[in-house]
This record gives C-alpha cells, structure tokens and sequence, in this order.
C-alpha cells in the first residue's frame, strides 16, 4: 500500500489518501495523533507526508509515537518521503497550526545505525532510534531555496559553503527541505 498522510487537498493518484478532515474528502479520516493507526503492522511499501509533520507531535510522547506507528506499518524497505517548511523560513513561523519545527539533523535521530555510533563514540546526542525501537535511514535531503538565493548560487555569486553558512546564520533562505527515509527492519549481520 501506498499512503499520503495529511493529504489535505493534495490528493495522489495510486496512493490511499489520508487526512484528519472530512472536509478535504480523503480516501480515510485517520487522526494522526491518535494510535494505533489502522493499517496492518508491515503493510505500507510507500508513505508520503507534505507539509504535515510540523502540524503533529507538539509533544516528544505523540511525535514520537507517530514514528513508532509510521515503522510499524511500513514494511521493510519502505519509503518515506517528508516535506516540511524550513524552521526558519516565515513559512514556517507565521503560520499558528506549525507545533513542531522539523530538521534533517532531527530525523538522523530515528536512525539506529547512526544512534548505536553515538553511543560508541560517547557522543550527548539522544539515541531516539534506540529509545523508542524504530530505525530510519536517510536516503536523501533536498532544498527548495528562495529564488535570490538559488540565482546567486547558480550564477555563481555564492558558493556552496557560503550559501551553507548563510542557511545556518539567517532566515529566509530556505523555503522547504525534503527527506527520503528506508525503513530498516532487518540489519545483515
């Protein structure tokens, strides 16, 4: 199965369509928020989330249980597609229904493999992959940047490393940040 969380109006031919509204006529209404979710445990090969996740989890126990929920029903292997308005984009800020920022430095967390090499080097991150029994990997990161800043990267007026360091100091850069998970339910040893 294939499913687009918090679909809203943003229906995706071949996906199961899911929204916590009525009003948007999704294929299911599933609060997102609330667990268990109705799928079965190993049934999602696909799940996509569009400007949805920043809406979820306002606490560490719901948000993490979203996680615990988004693993259990995908199998192994699963794609996840997350796109979420860069925390310090005005996108993100000047909307009210925004509880969470969502960072890729954030999903890492989810990563067992990447929780387990904390541990080993007594690294202060939060092994949140361990605590919580899911595993994520991060297939890929893009960015949607502001059309100044994309034209001074591209006409070659900033560097990458200059544009980095400007994403790190300042606001407004970046519109949007997408990230590509595997669900990883078997390791080979």
């Amino acid at each position: 199965m294939r499913i687009n969380l918090g679909c809203g109006y943003r229906k995706r031919d071949g996906y199961h369509n899911v929204d916590k509204f009525a009003g948007c006529a999704p294929d299911e209404v599933v609060d997102l928020e609330r667990f268990p979710w109705p799928w079965p445990t190993d049934s999602v090969e696909e799940a996509v989330l569009t400007h949805v996740l920043e809406h979820l989890g306002a606490t560490a126990k719901i948000y993490f249980g979203i996680f615990r929920e988004l693993y259990r029903v995908c199998r192994h292997g699963a794609r996840v597609q997350i796109t979420v308005p860069h925390p310090r984009h005005d996108t993100f800020l000047g909307d009210p229904t925004h509880v969470r920022p969502v960072t890729i430095d954030g999903l890492v967390m989810f990563s067992r493999r990447q929780c387990e090499e904390w541990i080993r080097d007594g690294r202060a991150n939060t092994p949140v992959a361990a605590m919580i029994g899911v595993d994520f990997e991060i297939e890929s990161t893009s960015l949607v940047l502001e059309p100044i800043w994309r034209s001074r990267l591209e006409l070659k007026k900033i560097t990458e490393a200059e544009l980095l360091l400007a994403i790190r100091e300042r606001n407004n850069i970046v519109i949007e940040t997408t990230a590509v998970l595997r669900a990883v339910k078997r390791r080979d040893a």
